[in-house]
């Protein structure tokens, strides 16, 4: 492999980038990118996609707070090309076949530069079988009258419009990584869950159903025509209540934390805590496993439209038997309580579904948080060198980097696993009981976790505006 990736330095090396600031970036201008680049990704949502046939259907409805687009716009795909090259990225490293050190100049050209050309590997990977699976259909009355019937024409046109929608996802993300607040991911997967809530308190729209989707008009349509409110508006108010009760969990989980004291080689009194949260690795892993469902149902469904069934047929986006049944995961109560709803399979076949997702979740949580500290710098070894390196060490202790790594083991692999279990039990109840608005259980985690993470990262930088020391002392300068 490093042999491999020598011969390719030259390419990952030469890979486009958005330059970072040679210094200070202050932090009214960071907020100022970000809000930037937050309005260009809501323009970027309106922009339908040229030669699109109103029939077409779209692989990643069920997907769609997690992967961050709207369904055929210019952000069709949304971030799911950055992510699944992450999870490819984290299981390579995670498994030690790709060897690359981060902490030194040239390993992060490499790195950085291979995340890139995987990502635009990914791009055409989820954007082809859109197209050829028949997903995504080209519009027969754009085709007669620009280019003479030929739809092949205007589907290579829909392709290349997906394809460049995902490029400026990629940028995007990279401009607020280094010139924003937070990531573009997290910013963007904040901002279609916000689209969702919103939509799901206030939307007046009635489908499948006399009364209205939105929480608060059918509320006030429920109870003005006198129909029955637990039949009407029972699944609702229990959304409601999960909703609420994720909100205040996560909050309390994100303070939850193991501190280590730290004290100062140089300064005599200097003193610290360095904390280690109970979701260590945040709830971004949670995205790869949704993200990785995601792809193995796309794939199912592709060979579906195609005529291979042997895996399982499909309605719509909704797996109706066979393997990708099982392996699809529990998004709302209707897909589970059987005794509400005729669903069409025995009690024990949703229950081995229920169980398979539930150890999915456990399982892809806590492996997915342990390959996310090690690629993200987050592991014993790599916050060990970086307390050496910030003069800090733990009181009582030798001040050597190997006694140091050794006690952060203690806590960080341990922290981490439960952590990442915690997050996968928890996205898994929230969508058995659903929540407020399209936005799935997972959806609305990672928008809560999240918001919280930006807030205090806000407060930081705030803290660092006003003390300029440190940000040297925390090398964020």
């Amino acid at each position: 492999m490093a042999s491999l990736l020598d011969r390719l330095e030259p390419l990952l090396a030469a890979m486009p980038a958005v330059r970072g600031p040679e210094g200070h970036v202050h932090f009214k201008n960071k907020l100022l990118w970000t809000l930037g680049i937050l309005l260009l990704y809501f323009v970027l949502t309106q922009i339908t996609v040229f030669g699109l046939s109103p029939q077409s259907q779209d692989f990643f409805e069920l997907y769609r707070a997690l992967l961050a687009g709207a369904s055929g716009s210019l952000l069709h795909l949304g971030i799911g090309p950055i992510v699944t090259a992450s999870i490819v990225l984290q299981l390579l490293k995670g498994a030690e076949i790709l060897q690359i050190d981060t902490s030194e100049a040239r390993g992060q050209v490499q790195y950085m530069g291979l995340q890139k050309l995987l990502i635009l590997v990914m791009i055409v990977v989820e954007a082809l079988p859109m197209i050829v699976g028949g997903s995504m259909i080209p519009d027969p009355t754009v085709a007669a009258a620009l280019f003479g019937g030929n739809t092949a024409i205007v589907a290579f046109l829909i392709f290349l419009q997906i394809c460049i929608g995902g490029v400026l996802v990629m940028f995007m993300d990279e401009v607020v990584t280094k010139w924003g607040v937070g990531s573009g991911v997290g910013l963007f997967i904040v901002a279609g869950v916000s689209q969702g809530l919103v939509n799901g308190f206030l939307n007046w729209e009635a489908v499948n159903d006399p009364y209205p989707v939105g929480f608060f008009p059918r509320l006030f349509a429920v109870v003005s025509q006198g129909a029955d409110f637990l039949t009407n508006f029972g699944p609702e108010l229990l959304a409601l209540v999960t909703t609420i009760a994720i909100f205040l969990i996560i909050v309390y989980v994100e303070s939850t934390r193991v501190e280590i004291p730290l004290a100062h080689t140089a300064v005599r009194g200097a003193r610290a805590r360095f904390p280690v949260k109970l979701i260590y690795a945040s709830v971004l892993p949670m995205i790869l496993v949704r993200v990785l469902q995601a792809n193995i149902q796309m794939i199912g469904m592709f060979l579906s439209n195609v005529g291979i069934t042997i895996f399982g047929e499909f309605q719509g986006q909704q797996p109706t038997g066979g393997l990708m049944w099982y392996l699809a995961p529990i998004n709302s109560p209707q897909d589970w309580m059987w005794w509400l709803t005729d669903l069409g399979h025995a009690p024990w076949e949703i229950l081995i579904r229920m169980g398979i997702d539930i150890t999915f979740m456990v399982v892809g949580g806590a492996v997915f948080a342990l390959f996310w500290i090690k690629t993200a710098g987050l592991d014993s070894k790599d916050v060990a060198r970086q307390i050496q390196m910030s003069g800090m060490h733990i009181p009582g202790y030798r001040r050597n980097a190997q006694v140091l790594e050794k006690y952060l083991d203690r806590y960080i692999p341990r922290i981490t696993i439960i952590g990442g279990a915690f997050i996968g039990i928890l996205s898994v109840v929230a969508n058995l009981f659903g929540v407020i608005g399209a936005v799935g259980g997972t959806g609305l985690l990672l928008a809560v976790s999240i918001t919280y993470r930006l807030y205090e990262e806000i407060a930081s930088q705030q803290i660092m505006e006003m003390y300029p020391f440190m940000r040297q002392f925390f090398g964020k300068e």
